[in-house]
């Protein structure tokens, strides 16, 4: 049985500043996977995020809707 959790619930998880393991796909399709990192602002009229990689350093701009694991839990709408 999968565990998966609602796209409200992951908002919360970013939101707590923790760092955290997600996976997202990309506007071209692509699946990419974000090792610790951390939510550092949040654009709701946009749906948009800024997520910062712990190790590199670097800054990634991404869609909450884009984001369909974190931490090994499903993301669903």
């Amino acid at each position: 049985m999968a565990r998966s959790i609602h796209i409200s619930t992951l908002r919360q998880m970013l939101k707590s500043g923790d760092p955290c393991d997600i996976k997202l796909w990309t506007k071209s399709g692509e699946i990419q996977e974000y090792r610790n990192c951390i939510s550092l602002r949040y654009n709701f009229y946009k749906g948009t995020r800024q997520i910062k990689l712990l190790e590199s350093r670097e800054i990634r701009q991404v869609r909450d809707v884009c984001i369909f694991e974190i931490n090994g839990l499903t993301v669903f709408l």
